[in-house]
């Protein structure tokens, strides 16, 4: 019998901008700001990891964790490319612009699937910048772990000790390379692929927010809501998450079937 998977405790959630500059920027922060306000409405406890900031206002990324039993189930259909589609505040043409931002969504377990070997990680520290009143810059106590083998590096500067700060990056760092790990055995086993909503990647483009049309449309299901302001601006997921776990399960029952 294949033994129960473990349900992730929360989820680390990286929100990067693509294609369309400050706009991406924009709709990135929206995008970050649409899980979280859903998390918070659940009850769900959520914590900044690191941003950078765009000139024009907006993130060029964010990472933040939630914190739930349940938050990976809401979420797991998530990772890809969102695209918006919109005339931007600062357009004087009134034309529609193309704006793209990436998700991804690491799940973090308390039983990582992957061993790290700590001679494969380098540590840095830094002052970290930003909030949090007087104290945040005067001690180094911004951690950035590097995973030399793959190159992927986590910084983590919300909390206010090295040593948490170190646990974040450590966890966060678990969750990517477990991702990575993941796609690459997904890869291996494409045809398994086929029996799931999209393909899993980040590189994925799964859904587009039209403002003109006031339309919202999941390529993967073939589905549109047409509540951008509810869903984008005031976290309103509930539709978009119950139709994706649907199709998901017809799949899934689809699949076993065919077993």
């Amino acid at each position: 019998a294949k033994e129960e998977e473990e349900i992730p405790y929360g989820v680390v959630m990286e929100v990067r901008a693509g294609a369309g500059g400050d706009e991406a920027a924009l709709f990135a922060e929206e995008l970050a700001n649409m899980y979280q306000i859903y998390a918070n409405n659940n009850g769900w406890s959520t914590s900044l990891n690191n941003e950078s900031r765009s000139s024009g206002g907006g993130y060029k990324e964010v990472s933040f964790e939630i914190i739930s039993p349940k938050v990976y189930e809401a979420f797991r259909f998530e990772t890809g490319v969102h695209r918006v589609q919109r005339i931007p505040t600062t357009e004087k043409a009134g034309r529609i612009h193309t704006s793209t931002a990436s998700v991804a969504v690491l799940p973090l377990r308390k039983k990582p699937k992957i061993d790290i070997s700590p001679t494969d990680i380098e540590m840095e520290f830094s002052r970290s910048g930003g909030a949090g009143g007087q104290n945040v810059n005067k001690v180094e106590t911004a951690v950035r772990l590097i995973h030399v083998p793959t190159g992927i590096d986590v910084r983590s500067q919300s909390e206010r000790s090295q040593l948490k700060n170190r646990e974040k990056a450590m966890s966060i760092l678990i969750a990517k390379l477990e991702s990575l790990h993941e796609e690459e055995e997904a890869r291996k086993h494409a045809s398994v692929r086929k029996n799931q909503i999209g393909t899993g990647d980040r590189s994925e483009k799964i859904r587009t927010y039209n403002f003109p049309q006031n339309r919202i449309t999941d390529h993967r299901i073939k589905v549109s809501w047409h509540n951008i302001e509810g869903i984008l601006q005031q976290g309103k997921l509930d539709d978009v998450i119950a139709a994706l776990a649907a199709a998901s399960n017809e799949i899934e029952d689809g699949k076993s079937v065919a077993e």
